[in-house]
């Protein structure tokens, strides 16, 4: 299966989302802020990255912004994560090079469905 990377300042969702993954047979990286993400998909190149927004230094804009940028990582598909459900944030992300994004809380199967079909291109 898939390499994901959490990018998520919340120990809770990090936990919810790495069980959330194992379960569907998925290898696990995780990183508390963007700034930390940012490095750690640079080093590891995961298959996806899922990514909070709301995060401090570095938010989820940011770290999204600058991984879909980076040559080095630009193939890598980055889903946005959060609670800030407004159309703008939806917009605003899709602007950083986000391929997906998912309002907290969520379904289980949708958030596997929804790595599957970004992984799938």
């Amino acid at each position: 299966m898939a390499r994901v990377l959490i990018v998520d300042d919340s120990q809770t969702e990090i936990y919810t989302l790495t069980q959330m993954l194992k379960k569907h047979g998925h290898e696990v990286l995780t990183a508390e802020n963007g700034a930390d993400g940012v490095a750690l998909a640079c080093q590891e190149k995961p298959d996806a990255v899922l990514m909070d927004i709301v995060m401090p230094n570095l938010n989820g804009f940011q770290a999204t912004r600058q991984l879909t940028k980076d040559p080095q990582t630009s193939h890598i598909p980055v889903i946005v994560i959060t609670t800030k459900g407004e159309e703008s944030d939806k917009i605003w992300a899709t602007r950083q090079g986000a391929k997906a994004f998912l309002t907290k809380p969520f379904e289980e199967d949708n958030l596997i469905q929804v790595l599957n079909s970004v992984l799938a291109g």
